[in-house]
């Protein structure tokens, strides 16, 4: 089994129970309760179905529920297999084309209609929709909280690096694990407050109710008199020849695996995109001792936060610049990616392909708001509000005071609350949380003293500052530029103690201790979360900043620091190095190459496919997921028919698949362009309830769980 056994951060699930299940006929085995597609991958199983159209392999893509390519036949009913749990004896089979319809020739009976009643109806138990809850409970509101996920929490739950912001406003520098944890707590402090997990909700109607799909199994009315949107939002897809492989998925699948699930599901990931879910990833990758062979970012910088960037760099991950993915093959699932060069238009550059052996491509290129039931809502004139990414796509920090403003504001709008009760300053704080990175500054250089004194790896404004406010001496402050925590640390004391606080708490590792020890030596404190007993050699290499090797030396000494759940090394280091080192390179990446720059050089390396053939434009690319719809069928439609409406492509079964056009409804917009169509005239997809798929049976609640028989599913592709 491809599990994570030693995680630096995370620790080994307790009291799990290994159950044996049926795959295709082979009894293997995986922890009850987790989601079957965990355990299948766990066991190196990637293919879960053959598409009907032309029996393409598909697998896990989104690991949210949200795309269907994991649908499998579970006891006999095609079901998403990122969302059911796995139970003892189940029996698990991929899917060859369409399944049979079971043989259930008995009446419908309708066994139960099932129906509560709320105030105020959250949608999401992420950290704006948990905020939201907070503030109302506190106002003696009832509240209902209804999220999809088994956990409330949202994306936190995946998240084990610390988070930016201040202490005081959004727990900076605690981890998103432990963050999640707190919101709930703070949520469910307030008796009016109840939470449902595994319930998402799949339709908004004109009576004020919302439809829930409870355990993803019966089907739950709520009544209520306003809404709170906080849906988060689903990962943007990227289409590319291959890009519907199993093993291209989500940056989001990929952390859910490896740091919800404890499932190592591959060897080497290739990562595209540069934003900070991109970059985290590629922390979370090495965390959990997976090769990440690079990041590939089309535009010509890195999108997400310097110092993440930085620390990436650090470790020995190159991220190249002005190149994008062209092209992944492989049987049955990925092998091999190809990349290129780029142009202005973001074309590839001929004569610059290369490619690499990976076993997985993660997407990593923007996040969508899932905003579709606050449009509902307000199309049936009901009372609702948006918090957090649903409103608008910035960091978990800016969703927490997202949340608690769109509570309050909501509490107004029914009359019920008081304008003296929003405090002016969450508006305020929520804006700087939410800030895009500012200028970058060149530091000063440092001379190491006989005291310890911190070093500030930091150079990019950014809203972060836990290490003036930890340090007990008061001996870091923030230099005024804006007068808010964008501003960058400085060490503005005459005392340090090397207590490593500052260290420790850091989101972005960037902040070091040096002190000199005598006339040419200096000691060096770096952090360290990655395992200590497999993870440090005897000597270990020092990198700068942007991760050039200065010295190779051992370590003197290791202490963690249990709050922050980071290790402390000290180094003795040569005193023009000891200010300039950064951090540890990993043992991944140690006796590898890295480019001198965020660019590949390509004079060498031979084209390896014509850049026509790895073309993004490349036509027989399938662009609907779900009914495998190409690029081609879509621009000839659309020149024919002289289309302008989204909508009648639904004749083609574009947007018409499991996925409800939550993938290709992003994806269309290329196809219009080819097509010669303004994309300012095109109009989208219009979104009706159900938002998701429920089975009738679940709909009128008649318990209908296992039906179909041993021959469901078996039909080949046409």
């Amino acid at each position: 089994m491809n599990r994570i056994e030693h995680h630096p951060i995370l620790s080994a699930k307790k009291n799990l129970t290994l159950v044996n299940f049926s795959f295709d006929g082979e009894e293997i085995s995986g922890y009850e309760g987790e989601p079957v597609a965990s355990a299948l991958i766990s066991e190196g199983r990637h293919v879960f179905s053959y598409h009907f159209r032309d029996g393409f392999p598909q697998g896990l893509f989104c690991a949210n529920g949200q795309c269907s390519q994991c649908t499998m036949l579970i006891d006999g009913i095609p079901k998403k297999s990122c969302v059911t749990p796995l139970a003892k004896g189940m029996d698990v089979r991929t899917i060859h084309g369409l399944p049979r319809l079971p043989s259930q020739d008995s009446p419908l009976v309708q066994a139960e209609r099932r129906s509560i009643r709320t105030d105020i109806l959250i949608i999401g138990a992420g950290p704006a929709g948990l905020a939201a809850a907070a503030e109302l409970g506190s106002m003696g509101f009832q509240v209902l909280v209804a999220d999809d996920k088994p956990q409330a929490g949202g994306k936190l739950i995946l998240q084990t690096h610390k988070f930016f912001g201040s202490e005081a406003d959004c727990y900076a520098g605690t981890r998103g694990i432990d963050i999640a944890n707190i919101l709930q707590e703070e949520a469910l402090q307030y008796p009016s407050v109840t939470i449902l997990t595994n319930a998402p909700v799949v339709g908004i109607y004109k009576d004020r109710k919302a439809g829930i799909y409870l355990n993803y199994e019966s089907y739950l009315l709520v009544e209520f008199t306003a809404l709170v949107v906080a849906a988060g939002a689903r990962e943007k897809a990227l289409h590319f020849p291959g890009w519907d492989l199993p093993g291209v998925i989500a940056a989001g699948a990929f952390q859910t695996l490896v740091n919800r699930d404890l499932v190592k599901a591959y060897m080497k990931i290739l990562i595209i995109g540069s934003g900070n879910v991109g970059l985290i990833a590629a922390y979370h990758a090495l965390q959990a001792d997976i090769e990440v062979a690079g990041i590939f970012e089309a535009a010509g910088r890195v999108n997400g936060y310097q110092v993440h960037a930085d620390k990436i760099r650090r470790l020995g991950i190159p991220i190249h610049l002005n190149t994008t993915i062209t092209r992944a093959e492989g049987c049955q699932k990925v092998q091999r990616a190809y990349v290129a060069a780029v142009d202005e238009r973001f074309q590839p550059i001929p004569g610059t392909t290369r490619d690499y052996e990976v076993d997985s491509v993660l997407i990593a290129v923007g996040l969508a708001p899932c905003n579709e039931f606050l449009e509902q809502a307000r199309r049936y004139g009901i009372m609702a509000v948006a918090a957090g990414d649903a409103s608008e796509i910035a960091e978990a920090s800016s969703a927490i005071y997202g949340g608690k403003t769109a509570a309050a504001n909501l509490a107004l709008m029914l009359g019920l609350g008081k304008k003296g009760a929003i405090d002016p300053g969450w508006e305020k704080t929520r804006k700087v949380l939410a800030s895009r990175p500012g200028d970058c500054y060149e530091r000063s250089p440092i001379v190491p003293g006989k005291e310890w004194r911190p070093v500030f790896f930091c150079s990019e404004e950014i809203p972060c500052n836990p290490c003036a406010t930890v340090c007990p001496l008061r001996s870091i402050e923030l230099r005024s530029m804006q007068g808010n925590i964008m501003d960058l640390p400085y060490f503005a004391g005459d005392r340090c103690t090397g207590c490593g606080a500052c260290v420790a708490i850091c989101p972005g590792l960037a902040i070091t201790l040096v002190r000199r020890v005598a006339d040419d030596k200096a000691q060096v404190v770096l952090p360290w979360e990655f395992n200590v007993d497999s993870g440090l050699e005897e000597d270990m290499e020092l990198v700068d900043q942007k991760g050039e090797v200065l010295e190779r030396v051992p370590i003197i000494s290791k202490r963690k620091v249990q709050k922050r759940n980071t290790w402390l090394l000290t180094f003795e280091v040569d005193v023009a190095h000891a200010a300039r080192i950064a951090g540890v390179r990993h043992l991944k990446t140690q006796q590898v190459p890295r480019p001198q720059k965020d660019t590949i050089e390509f004079k060498n390396i031979p084209s390896i496919i014509s850049v026509e053939k790895s073309s993004l434009e490349d036509l027989d690319t399938v662009v609907c997921r779900c009914e495998r719809i190409t690029l081609r069928e879509i621009v000839d439609f659309i020149k024919k028919n002289d289309v302008k409406d989204a909508n009648q492509l639904k004749s083609l079964r574009v947007g018409m698949g499991a996925c409800g056009g939550k993938t290709c409804s992003q994806l269309i917009a290329k196809a219009f362009i080819i097509a010669g169509v303004n994309p300012a005239e095109i109009e989208p997809f219009t979104q009706r309830p159900l938002f998701m798929e429920v089975p009738m049976g679940s709909l009128v609640n008649e318990g209908l769980h296992k039906l179909g028989g041993k021959d469901a599913g078996t039909r080949g592709a046409p």
